[in-house]
């Protein structure tokens, strides 16, 4: 099992929930978080005074999947957030060792 985590802009975040349930991908993980990268932030202008904002509002998504799904999410993300200029995001994917659902005590792939 493979947890896929994207760092991308916000008005991505449903072309993005579509494309992952184009590939059968059943429940995602959404968070609002504030980051940067090579972008450095940039300067704002509000009321009349400048200000530089640091920190740019991302979504972090994260989602736990079987391995054979690996290559079809990482596709799909890329397809539906890349716009070729700085700031796209990230892709990360992590190993799972063990998932387990709650309610009903499944293990394993069964759990996603």
């Amino acid at each position: 099992m493979k947890l896929v985590t994207a760092i991308i802009k916000p008005f991505k975040l449903d072309d993005v929930r579509e494309a992952l349930s184009g590939v059968g991908v059943q429940g995602i993980t959404v968070t609002e978080v504030k980051g940067f990268g090579r972008q450095r932030g940039h300067t704002e202008l509000y009321r009349g005074a400048e200000y530089v904002v640091d920190f740019l509002p991302k979504v972090k998504l994260e989602v736990a999947i079987q391995d054979n799904q690996l290559d079809g999410v990482i596709e799909a993300i890329i397809n539906a957030t890349k716009t070729g200029k700085i700031g796209d995001g990230k892709i990360f994917v992590f190993d799972v060792e063990q998932a387990i659902r709650i309610r009903t005590g499944e293990t394993g792939a069964a759990a996603l």
